[in-house]
């Protein structure tokens, strides 16, 4: 599965009302950090036709990661049914990514 790029107009539906879990990754095209991660998230998209999983970019997305409260990226989230049910910050390995689906 590929994974795709959110915005505040396409979050409600594709994240908030999806039926599958979904892994949101909040990261920078400046940021080391979450360009360590983005190959791990984008295997997760590839392994994982279970789980949904989106970026949002930060820069472009403010006021989504305002409603977050993204302080620190990359910050994964995970969704369920709506609601945030486990949340990271910084460089984890792919096992750490995975528990967080579990």
């Amino acid at each position: 599965m590929l994974v795709k790029d959110m915005n505040k107009e396409n979050f409600q539906e594709e994240v908030v009302q999806s039926d599958k879990p979904v892994l949101v990754d909040f990261w920078a095209s400046w940021c080391g950090p979450c360009r360590m991660v983005s190959p791990i998230v984008d295997e997760i998209a590839q392994e994982r036709p279970d789980v949904k999983v989106v970026k949002v970019n930060v820069d472009q997305e403010q006021e989504l990661a305002l409603q977050f409260g993204v302080m620190s990226i990359p910050t994964l989230v995970v969704m369920k049914d709506g609601k945030v049910v486990n949340q990271a910050v910084g460089v984890r390995p792919k096992e750490q990514i995975l528990d967080l689906l579990k």
